[in-house]
């Protein structure tokens, strides 16, 4: 369950568990510019490679969750935390996905979540909560 507000606004638009980012990281992405690159440096090692989600950069902002390595499947759980004229404070915990039987070798994750919401004109302060 969240520790902050819940966040009605987010949406889930992308996710894969092999990104080739290797740690942990979140940031704002406001342009396709950027999108662009988050992919292309991702699908430098996959064919084919994911396709850029289309997103409206006029009406919408996207919030990048990058898990670093993971040992088990981990999904970001963002709630907001707090919030004043200039600045929003969000949580970001990683919840556990329930494992259904006992693997013995365990893969390694490098996943990453793609968010999309309407474009909040404030600077982003993630917090990471560890379980």
């Amino acid at each position: 369950k969240p520790i902050g507000e819940h966040m009605d606004d987010l949406a889930l638009i992308d996710q894969d568990n092999f990104s080739t980012i290797i740690d942990y990281e979140v940031g704002v992405i406001q342009n396709q510019k950027s999108l662009q690159k988050f992919y292309t440096k991702i699908n430098m090692t996959r064919k084919p490679g994911l396709p850029v989600p289309m997103v409206d950069f006029s009406k919408d902002m996207l919030i990048l969750v990058c898990l670093g390595e993971q040992h088990s499947e981990m999904t970001p759980l963002l709630s907001k935390l707090h919030e004043t004229d200039t600045r929003v404070s969000i949580a970001v915990q990683l919840i556990e996905k329930e494992q259904v039987e006992q693997i013995s070798t365990q893969p390694i994750y490098y996943p990453f979540y793609l968010f999309k919401m309407p474009i909040i004109d404030k600077t982003f302060d993630f917090q990471k909560i560890d379980n």
